[in-house]
């Protein structure tokens, strides 16, 4: 049978449409998105109606984070990463009229992914995302299809001993405690501590390293960051309650962790084992900030979990 000439160049027509449409899925875009009197930035990629990956961020850093790793991902996935508040580009209230606490974060990231009918998500943890997104998970497990914890901690196993001036502060919040805390927020510590301990330094751009720096210079961001440093005692407390819910809710889990991180040992990544016995662990040759030097890695190991598991 003779195919119509007409056929081949609506074919064609179709393929061009297709790879456009493609294309613009693929794109990073931005937005705002008001919940209460809070306006969250976020940065998302991949088509409508592709599984969600819900990308939350640590300490002191924001959904930027996430740039090497998203367009890795956005031709499976539609992969939203929202800047917390106190963090990035998300305009909240000052303190005094905000409380910045974990909870009052996670209820903010819940209404979130609400204003985006949300339904059902990967939860992709990191540092200070841990407590926030897992505290979203204990709410709603229905909504949870699975769980990426990169350096994200859940067990008195992954601390180092590197947090002695923050649990004095825990123990006791005064303000020569909370000044003690200070250092934890300078350039040097970012840059150097954060970053740099366990990175490869010809692979570590200093982008996201600067922008942290510039971010914390902002007025009251460094109050906003201490408020949160006292808070953190709240997760630690919360630690039975997350393992509660592995045990009860198996979700399956990859843990993802770079090996040299000062402040989460690879314990921690092990630790996941003891609740959820066929987690996944893999560490990598990187530091805390494992996306800086190894997006692809962490890419690919997503991509195998993900293809056998949603």
């Amino acid at each position: 049978m003779k195919l119509s000439p007409v056929l081949p160049v609506l074919m064609k027509q179709i393929k061009t449409f297709t790879r456009a449409i493609k294309g613009k899925e693929m794109k990073l875009r931005y937005g705002f998105r008001q919940v209460g009197d809070i306006e969250v930035f976020y940065r998302e990629a991949g088509s409508s109606d592709a599984p969600v990956i819900l990308l939350l961020h640590g300490f002191p850093t924001a959904s930027h984070m996430f740039r090497d790793l998203i367009p890795l991902l956005a031709d499976h996935f539609r992969l939203i990463a929202p800047d917390l508040p106190g963090f990035g580009q998300t305009k909240a209230p000052p303190r005094g009229t905000f409380d910045y606490t974990f909870d009052r974060l996670a209820d903010v990231i819940e209404d979130f992914t609400e204003a985006l009918s949300l339904d059902q998500y990967v939860l992709y943890i990191f540092d200070y995302g841990a407590p926030v997104g897992l505290r979203l998970a204990m709410r709603h497990p229905e909504r949870v299809s699975a769980i990426v914890s990169q350096n994200g901690n859940a067990y008195l196993e992954g601390f180092s001993d590197e947090w002695g001036p923050w649990v004095a502060y825990w123990r006791e919040p005064s303000a020569a405690n909370r000044e003690a805390c200070r250092p934890s927020l300078a350039p040097d510590t970012i840059r150097n501590w954060q970053y740099g301990t366990g990175a490869d330094p010809t692979l570590l751009s200093p982008d996201g390293y600067e922008l942290d720096i510039a971010y914390m210079g902002r007025p009251d961001a460094e109050e906003i960051q201490l408020d949160l440093i006292l808070d953190y005692r709240s997760n630690v407390v919360l630690y039975p309650a997350f393992q509660s819910y592995f045990r009860e809710h198996r979700p399956p889990l990859l843990a993802v962790w770079g090996r040299h991180d000062p402040a989460f040992l690879p314990a921690g990544a092990a630790a996941y084992q003891r609740d959820l016995p066929d987690a996944k662990i893999h560490l990598l040759d990187a530091g805390h900030f494992a996306l800086e030097t190894h997006a692809e890695e962490v890419a690919t190991l997503i991509r195998a979990f993900l293809d056998g598991t949603i």
